[in-house]
């Protein structure tokens, strides 16, 4: 990787998703594409969901983010409606950092159709149930614990129809 890419990718690595602190745009696979041209970083994004309330958000924060870098001119942040976002683009450490703050990383190998339980990001326990499939944004749901009693968050499975076998 180009040295400037380099260091663009690890700008990015800082720059967290507003709704999910210490959770960055790198981390959650939004970021598709880096493209440079002389002093001027072209970015393109994937958004989590199209309604997302805090795709403005993020083009301002990477878009200073980028800027401060002392060779950047001049930093382009779009989003693409195109591509599909995917939850199995979130990386491990980003699924570490959701547990740390009690959102469960989205199941492993989910089946588009079925029912789906996460772990408990508190207790690890699997005696989990959905309490709202409806959470406090349109990418996470509520489920609670029988083991610890706790209700917690957890990042709805949303799969590119390319990852379906």
């Amino acid at each position: 990787m180009e040295l400037k890419q380099k260091e663009i990718y690890e700008t990015l690595k800082k720059v967290d998703d507003p709704e999910l602190t210490a959770v960055s745009v790198v981390d959650l696979g939004m970021v598709h594409k880096v493209s440079i041209d002389g002093g001027t970083v072209s970015i393109t994004m994937v958004p989590t969901f199209a309604g997302c309330p805090a795709l403005d958000f993020i083009q301002k924060n990477v878009q200073t983010a980028v800027q401060k870098l002392h060779w950047v001119m001049d930093c382009q942040v779009t989003f693409s409606f195109q591509l599909t976002w995917s939850t199995t683009s979130i990386t491990n450490h980003g699924k570490q950092q959701l547990k740390k703050h009690g959102i469960a990383p989205p199941p492993e190998n989910y089946i588009p159709g079925d029912e789906w339980t996460v772990d408990c990001p508190y207790c690890g326990s699997a005696f989990t149930s959905m309490e709202n499939v409806f959470g406090p944004t349109a990418c996470r749901s509520i489920l609670y614990c029988a083991a610890c009693k706790n209700p917690f968050e957890a990042m709805k499975p949303v799969l590119d129809h390319h990852t379906i076998t």
